[in-house]
């Protein structure tokens, strides 16, 4: 009976792993919830305007690292941050809703915790 229960911890962990799209903040700031939807991506649909998500973004990143591109009407954001590169997609889905979603690798390795990071650190800042 004790060895039944480590393996069936391993078979569930290797399940997580396996289906990638893990809970990870639950109304973190206004987000109605961020999902990891890859190794390397978060996303989350949040009921803040998309003004205030732009400009939170971009001080965020201006902080964090250099950006290499911005376009505003596309809501887009790329970015160097340390040894990591930083996506960050704003997407407009109605007008009270938008979405946001953010990438990064480092090393060309995924890089979850800074994407999660980032989307703390940009959410806290869009108050």
């Amino acid at each position: 009976m004790r060895k039944t229960i480590p393996l069936y911890f391993l078979l569930l962990l290797l399940f997580l792993n396996i289906v990638g799209c893990v809970f990870v903040l639950g109304g973190a700031a206004g987000a109605l919830g961020a999902y990891g939807i890859s190794k390397d991506t978060v996303q989350a649909e949040t009921d803040k305007p998309y003004d205030a998500l732009w400009n939170s973004a971009l001080t965020v990143a201006r902080i964090r690292g250099t950006i290499k591109q911005e376009d505003s009407q596309r809501g887009y954001i790329e970015l160097n941050v340390e040894s990591g590169h930083v996506w960050i997609r704003l997407i407009r889905l109605t007008q009270a809703t938008t979405r946001i979603r953010i990438s990064a690798r480092r090393y060309h390795l995924p890089n979850l915790d800074l994407a999660q990071d980032m989307f703390v650190k940009i959410m806290e800042e869009a108050k």
